[in-house]
């Protein structure tokens, strides 16, 4: 689009303040509630989150791949972390223990890719990471958070119910935001998710009472190690802990990759490097103060192809303005009263564009009954996971549990094997010799 006016870019960086405040509200709070962690420290850890995600957006913005990609709390760590808890509490583990073990293994695995950064492990993992391996990793990332989403928007309580008019103004949202994103003209297509919020925040407070963050004392701000003592650790967790941070490198493929098409550019191997190298300093200062890990959004992709939007100095505005928001406790208690199903119903239309990026990704290649198996295989292997209850896993050791009760961690690490072990295109060859053959008969 054409260059934006300082007014419209200013809306612009609003409308990245609140895609950056809905992924990242829900993340501390879910996770301070499975730590068990104190009111005071969940709050805390809220305007962390909020204050570091700013910041990090703004170090990838001038100093990693410089590009307008949030830098956000991954989805892959926060499954793992909550999954970790889950576990330890049926095992009756410590979870200061859990805590613990995972702060060192985040500010461990920081350490290794920071360090595999500078040894242009972008490489390595342009070659590992097949576009069948990208497309594994957006269909399950896509699945796991619109699932997400969708529970916000109808009102999904803990009894396993819908909440009828919360869904009804929800469905709404989705409706007008993607009627504006499709037939609006201009600005009113660009800003579809901020037109979104605020209409959807209006009829909220209209039709139903608000509902506040309860946000009490906050615990300091620059604690060390909040989730938990670094003096007895579970090792097991630790290793875990790591193995997360390698496989969550795919984020930062899956992101610079898609981000091609959108500014139409190669990303070379100095952008992975710096990227790689920004990101793994986030995951040590995650780490060392209790936060989520960071990583690229892929969802900045499907959420920049909703707006069209791509100028950096609009996500600049957003960044500084979260940083804002984390510092000031009323701003964030203001903004803390944005209903999730309002900001989950705008999110489930942007997420929406992930799955024409996981289908991008695959143009061209050709499958048949034998090769198919390369992308059903680990998809649906995934989807199948995601969609079991947590004491299913019960029996399995729990060391393991984390790995083999995470759908998105287990599909991509399937896909990779199949992807660098078995050689399909000697399957292709075959198939399509085969079909010739009975042609020519």
């Amino acid at each position: 689009m054409s260059q934006l006016s300082p007014v419209a870019t200013f809306l612009a960086g609003l409308q990245w303040l609140f895609f950056m405040f809905t992924n990242t509200v829900v993340i501390p709070l879910s996770v301070g509630t499975a730590l068990q962690l104190p009111l005071a420290e969940t709050t805390a850890s809220v305007q962390r989150s909020f204050i570091y995600t700013g910041i990090a957006c703004l170090l990838q913005a001038f100093l990693g791949h410089r590009y307008s990609l949030m830098e956000g709390q991954s989805g892959l760590w926060w499954g793992v972390i909550l999954s970790l808890c889950a576990t330890a509490s049926a095992s009756q583990m410590d979870l200061s223990v859990v805590g613990g073990s995972l702060s060192v293994g985040i500010l461990l695995s920081g350490i290794l890719i920071a360090l595999l950064g500078t040894m242009g492990i972008g490489k390595v993992l342009n070659k590992i990471f097949t576009p069948i391996v990208m497309s594994v990793f957006l269909l399950l990332l896509t699945s796991q958070l619109i699932l997400i989403f969708f529970k916000g928007m109808v009102g999904f309580t803990s009894e396993g119910r819908i909440n009828v008019p919360i869904a009804c103004l929800s469905f709404l949202l989705v409706f007008i935001v993607s009627v504006l994103t499709v037939s609006g003209k201009g600005l009113v297509s660009n800003f579809s998710i901020l037109i979104g919020i605020v209409v959807g925040w209006i009829a909220y407070s209209l039709w139903f009472p608000t509902e506040n963050l309860s946000t009490g004392s906050t615990s300091t701000l620059l604690i060390l190690f909040p989730w938990g003592g670094v003096t007895h650790l579970a090792w097991g967790v630790v290793i875990m802990a790591i193995l997360t941070g390698l496989i969550n490198t795919t984020n930062t493929v899956a992101t610079l990759r898609g981000a091609e098409n959108i500014y139409e550019t190669k990303m070379s191997d100095a952008v992975y490097k710096r990227s790689f190298i920004v990101t793994g300093f986030n995951s040590m200062i995650s780490g060392l103060f209790g936060l989520v890990p960071y990583a690229p959004y892929a969802s900045s992709i499907g959420f920049i192809q909703t707006t069209r939007i791509v100028e950096r100095s609009a996500f600049v505005i957003g960044s500084f303005l979260f940083v804002i928001l984390g510092s000031i406790p009323a701003l964030g208690s203001f903004f803390s009263t944005l209903p999730i199903s309002v900001g989950d119903a705008v999110l489930f239309v942007a997420y929406l564009q992930l799955f024409g990026s996981a289908l991008r990704n695959i143009e061209g290649i050709r499958f048949n009954s034998k090769t198919i198996y390369r992308l059903a295989a680990p998809t649906l292997l995934g989807l199948a996971i995601m969609n079991l209850p947590a004491t299913a896993f019960v029996s399995i050791h729990m060391y393991l549990r984390p790995l083999l009760s995470n759908g998105l961690l287990l599909g991509i690490l399937v896909a990779i094997v199949l992807e660098n072990v078995v050689n399909w295109s000697s399957y292709e060859t075959s198939y399509t010799q085969e079909i010739q053959r009975k042609q020519v008969e």
